[in-house]
């Protein structure tokens, strides 16, 4: 089975010399069939899949990289969901919802998470791969008989099933909506809680303000308090984290488990892997290629799915996802630094204070060496990004020239301002010269994967919210730099993304004996990366005490106690997961003061004093 796809916002026809067509050894062949040719409705050109041989030649031809084609087994047919029109996308399988169980979906970007919770909650008729006609609920009815999906999807469409869904992109509820939030929540409100839980989650300031005059975060938990406070049989959190730090990660995960009801189902998708741990019951892997087509898995376990999904191979579909198991270093101390050079400091700063609008900011003194990463972990609103803000300032003037460290910095917020150059290209190019040549580290492990390489020819200031983060974040790791400053690096990147971006900072940081500092608030990146960590605390908006770097157990272990939660570690990836509040491990873990993790030989936590 062959499964082509051509994205036709970056297909041109009128401006190139149409080498899908010419090259295409069907068409070449001089048959009474072709393989692909151009449609005379559209103007655009259309590949016939039963046609085509799968010897990808166009692909490699298109010079916008427009085309993409998969070979896939043909028992995969069987499993068709849903397509988007001729020679677009198609998902194939769907998770099975379980009553009174949280289930958890990982995967990339554009691999169909979205599609699938919208065909889950009858949102969206699947037609099941076949593009021309559009399918009824009965046969959908039809096609689930004999199998679990027939009993959820007959309650879903005879109106048993009413869904609360929060939206993935938040960033667009003020183009809809208008009015005080107060007055939203009160009319979403229908359990008698809405106003109650905004100000347990900090949102009593902005009641009384309109919608469209508040930030993401805050958002992002009026959609979560207004999606909570409903009547409903399915609930659906398209990435509750995006916009949130890690105090308000955990407290949401936490009020997700206690408000949902026991009898209702549930799905949250999630890029936080620790997260995702500590809210689902069972995972579903959703595999395939971004854009192209989507697979979803049988269900697992929430540890067994996990650890799957970063091993790369599932077992239960025999099936490799990705060439290389992501592995957590599980060390107390530092990773080791290359060359010689981990006494050779980069920066260093005495104690200061920095005041801004009525906001104040202490710094204890610190450094950064060669060859180490900093994290920088701390609520919203304590100052994190005034700080690598002065480092900025701190690099680039108080340094003679000849003394000057070259450096990249990653803002917050990124907007098509921010950017030197006014096309992709242009920039990534600008950044560094082979970062579009084949084979060199810029291009395989940034570029290529973010997918940048297919919008070069675009303007920056036609780009998403997400591929603009994309583009400043490739931009900023692809700089011949020696010190790196990067404020929030997975906003809007997907798992794998993630984990790809930190192994490239790490492998930056270690073989080049660079330093980087990393403000981030997914904790799984912290600790995959991080040699020491800077822990920021105090009242956000008011006053933030910024602690010196710490080694990275002693760093999580202050962090953690502030929190109130515990993290073990997975015996067979090293990753952490987050502890049920008063199970067994959070319970002995606090006694005895280890809330990062248990060093190796210290398990036996019953004869710890």
């Amino acid at each position: 089975m062959r499964v082509a796809v051509i994205d036709y916002s970056l297909c041109k026809p009128t401006k190139c010399n149409l080498e899908c067509i010419r090259f295409c050894p069907v068409n070449r062949s001089r048959r009474s069939s072709k393989a692909i040719e151009i449609d005379s409705n559209t103007g655009k050109p259309v590949i016939y899949e039963n046609v085509c041989i799968g010897c990808n030649i166009c692909v490699k031809k298109c010079p916008y990289n427009a085309l993409e084609i998969e070979n896939l087994p043909d028992e995969l047919s069987k499993l068709a969901i849903h397509r988007y029109g001729k020679n677009g996308f198609k998902l194939f399988g769907l998770p099975v919802p379980k009553k009174g169980e949280v289930l958890g979906i990982i995967g990339k970007n554009g691999i169909g998470k979205t599609t699938t919770i919208r065909i889950l909650a009858g949102e969206l008729i699947p037609n099941f791969g076949d593009k021309e006609r559009k399918a009824s609920e009965n046969e959908v009815l039809e096609r689930f008989r004999g199998t679990e999906l027939f009993e959820y999807f007959q309650k879903v469409y005879s109106k048993k099933i009413k869904v609360a869904h929060k939206i993935q992109y938040v960033e667009l509820v003020p183009r809809y909506l208008s009015g005080k939030v107060s007055t939203l929540l009160e009319k979403a409100d229908e359990r008698g809680i809405a106003i109650k839980l905004a100000s347990e989650l900090g949102l009593s300031p902005v009641l009384e303000r309109d919608v469209k005059n508040i930030s993401g975060g805050e958002l992002q938990k009026i959609l979560i308090v207004a999606t909570l406070s409903k009547k409903a049989d399915l609930y659906i959190f398209d990435e509750p984290s995006s916009f949130l730090d890690v105090r308000e990660r955990i407290r949401i995960a936490s009020l997700i488990r206690e408000l949902v009801p026991k009898e209702s189902y549930s799905i949250v998708i999630e890029h936080d892997i620790a997260l995702l741990d500590y809210l689902s019951d069972n995972i579903v892997v959703m595999y395939g290629e971004p854009g192209v087509y989507g697979v979803a898995s049988k269900t697992y376990s929430t540890r067994s799915g996990i650890n799957h999904f970063l091993d790369g191979y599932l077992p239960a579909e025999n099936m490799r996802i990705r060439k290389e198991p992501i592995r957590f270093h599980v060390s107390e101390a530092p990773p080791q630094r290359h060359g010689g050079k981990s006494n050779e400091i980069y920066i260093e700063w005495r104690d200061f204070t920095i005041s801004l609008d009525g906001f104040r900011l202490d710094v204890k003194p610190g450094s950064a060496s060669k060859g180490e990463v900093i994290g920088i972990l701390g609520p919203n609103g304590i100052g994190k990004t005034t700080f690598v803000k002065k480092l900025v300032s701190m690099i680039s003037e108080d340094r003679p020239e000849d003394e000057e460290i070259k450096f990249s910095y990653k803002p917050q917020y990124v907007s098509p301002e921010i950017f030197e150059k006014k096309t992709v290209e242009e920039n990534l190019i600008n950044a560094n010269p082979q970062s579009l040549s084949t084979g060199t580290w810029a291009y395989e492990d940034i570029v290529r994967p973010f997918g940048l390489y297919k919008l070069r020819e675009r303007e920056v200031s036609e780009l998403s919210g997400g591929e603009l983060q994309k583009l400043a974040l490739a931009v900023s790791l692809i700089k011949d730099a020696e010190l790196y400053l990067l404020d929030e690096p997975s906003a809007y990147l997907d798992v794998e993304e993630r984990l790809s971006v930190a192994k490239v900072i790490r492998r930056l940081t270690e073989s080049r004996s660079v330093a980087a500092f990393v403000v981030e608030h997914d904790l799984s990146i912290i600790d995959y990366i991080c040699s020491r960590i800077m822990v920021f605390e105090g009242k956000p908006g008011e006053h933030g005490f910024a602690n010196s770097p710490m080694e990275l157990r002693e760093g999580m272990n202050k962090f953690l106690k502030i929190l109130d939660i515990t993290f073990r570690r997975d015996p067979s990836t090293g990753r952490p997961r987050i502890n049920k509040k008063d199970s067994y491990n959070d319970r002995e873990q606090k006694r005895i003061g280890e809330y990062y993790y248990i060093p190796k030989g210290e398990e036996n936590l019953s004869e710890k004093p």
